[in-house]
Parts: structure tokens; C-alpha cells; sequence
């Protein structure tokens, strides 16, 4: 596997000081934002994880190689080339193969963290169970990848335009613990609060990391999630983003929008018909992960 794994040497420094790093995602920069700010949101997510004393990792294949830890060259890379394909496990094999660029999601990120021997990993909000996946078998690889993969999830809970209640069941059969940090709610995405709960409620990174050095102790292989609300001041209305998530599904419908091309095309549906304002709230609460994310990790290390 190490002929795969490029490693940027901040990175490969902390981990073997055994400091905290945190990896970040590369579709968020590639596919979550319009440029310039995506370059923004990865510039400035790593810079708040630096901030709290730990070190950022973000994470993407450039030229057939697993990048652990992107240079500034290549996170603009990823902001200025929208059409680098969006890589799920099902596509690394060949992206790889033909040396290729590939922005990872959720679940190939999880998977690249866990082999560059990463425990934190810190994203917007996580894929999950499709509205109408009862037909259309829509599915997040993100639950799956939780299941199999041993890595802490930092995260605004489920996108709205989920079915988050079918989508806890399912972590629930995979045996996927869900942290709320501060809350006993399981967040959605731009609101505070979906209407479900989480199974653990947790107040303190100090708390969120004994829970995953436990974890790793009794050899629990699957991962973890970390749920953390929007910041109040950042929340949407609710009634508003139901309404627009309705006339975003309902167009995507219409168009035959599906697979891995939905969740952009939703994203960019609602920058367009929230005038900007979901944007404003997205890059708010993946702030917020990136802080979380960073104190859970000096907080894992300080117990190692």
C-alpha cells in the first residue's frame, strides 16, 4: 500500500510524534463550493485546525498518488478544476491506475485517514439514506464506509435533504455510535436540530476522546460519529429550508438527476434559491467541525 501513499512531511511529522492531525476532504473543495470559495473554505479549515494546535491534513488522489496532506499548490488545484472526479471506493482502483486526479468523499477519505493511520476526520455533514430511496435504492457509501472504517467523523450531522431518520436507523444496524458534542439532537446539516436524537450525548472533547480511545481499546472497527450543531447565529430557518429542499428534490426529479451527481446538484439548487444565505451557513458550520474536530484530537493524544 505505501507505494500509493504520498505523504506531506508536516504531516508524516506529527503522526510519528504521535501529535493530533485532522484530515479534511477534497470534494468539499472540488464539488461543495463555487470558487474562490471553496479555496477559502479549504484554506481557512486548515488554518483553524493549525489554530487549535493540531495539524490538517486534507486529502485527495493527485496523479494516481493518495495525497496525505495536500500543498497550497494542490488545494487550488482541487478550487479551480470543478470537473475532477468525485472518487468513492467503487472509482479509486481506476482513478489510481490511470494516474489520475480524484476529490474524495466522505467515505474515500475515511478510508485514506485509516491507512495513513489518522483517527479524525472532519467534514461538513455526512451522505446517508436518499428521500425515496425506498424506490430508488439511493444509498450513501458514507454508511457503509462508517461500518467498516476506524475513524471519528466530526460533522453537522446528516444533510437536510436527507431522510434522517431512516438514515440513523441504518447506522444503527451497523452498529455506528452517534455522538451529540453539547447536544442531545441529532443536527441537520443548517439546522440545530432534525426532530431525532443521538445515542450519547458528550459535553466536552475530553469526553469525545475517552469515548474513542475506548472504542479503539475493546477493538471496535467500525468508526464513530461526532455530531455538532450549526452555531445558533448560523442557523437556518427551518420552514424556509424545508420549502426550498422540496422545490430542489422536486426539480432534480425533473430533470433525472441521480447517483453521485445529486447531492452537488441539491447544494447548488440551494445556494441559487437561498439567494447565498445556505452557503454563508454551510461554510459556518464546517468552521465550527474543524475547531471541534481539532480539540477532540489534541484531547485523544493527551490521553495516549
Amino acid at each position: 500500500m505505501n507505494k500509493y501513499l504520498e505523504f506531506n512531511p508536516e504531516v508524516k511529522s506529527a503522526l510519528d510524534a504521535g501529535k493530533p492531525v485532522v484530515a479534511l476532504e477534497t470534494t468539499i473543495i472540488s464539488h461543495g463550493f463555487n470558487y474562490p470559495e471553496n479555496l477559502e473554505c479549504g484554506r481557512t479549515c486548515e488554518a483553524i485546525i493549525r489554530e487549535e494546535g493540531a495539524v490538517p491534513a486534507t486529502i485527495g488522489i493527485v496523479n494516481g498518488k493518495i495525497k496525505i496532506g495536500c500543498s497550497d499548490e494542490e488545494i487550488q488545484h482541487f478550487a479551480t478544476h470543478r470537473d475532477t472526479p468525485k472518487c468513492s471506493r467503487r472509482d479509486l482502483a481506476a482513478i489510481i491506475a490511470r494516474g489520475s486526479w480524484g476529490a474524495g468523499t466522505v467515505a474515500t477519505t475515511m478510508y485514506f485517514a485509516h491507512l495513513a493511520g489518522i483517527k479524525f476526520f472532519c467534514t461538513g455533514g455526512i451522505g446517508g439514506v436518499h428521500r425515496g430511496a425506498e424506490e430508488s435504492m439511493d444509498i450513501s457509501a458514507d454508511l457503509e464506509e462508517l461500518h467498516e472504517t476506524s475513524v471519528a467523523v466530526v460533522c453537522a450531522g446528516a444533510k437536510s435533504i436527507l431522510n434522517i431518520p431512516l438514515t440513523l436507523e441504518r447506522l444503527e444496524t451497523l452498529g455506528v455510535t452517534v455522538l451529540g458534542f453539547q447536544s442531545d439532537k441529532f443536527p441537520a446539516f443548517y439546522i440545530r436540530d432534525s426532530g431525532c436524537g443521538v445515542d450519547y450525548r458528550v459535553d466536552t472533547a475530553e469526553e469525545a476522546a475517552k469515548i474513542v480511545k475506548t472504542k479503539d481499546e475493546l477493538e471496535i472497527h467500525n468508526g464513530i460519529l461526532i455530531t455538532v450543531p450549526i452555531p445558533e447565529k448560523d442557523e437556518m430557518d427551518k420552514k424556509f429550508m424545508d420549502d426550498n429542499i422540496n422545490a430542489a428534490l422536486a426539480e432534480a426529479k425533473k430533470q433525472g438527476i441521480r447517483g453521485k451527481a445529486t447531492t452537488p446538484f441539491l447544494l447548488a439548487y440551494l445556494h441559487d434559491s437561498t439567494g447565498g444565505k445556505s452557503v454563508a451557513a454551510n461554510k459556518a458550520l464546517v468552521f465550527n467541525n474543524a475547531r471541534t474536530a481539532a480539540r477532540i484530537a489534541k484531547a485523544y493524544c493527551n490521553l495516549k
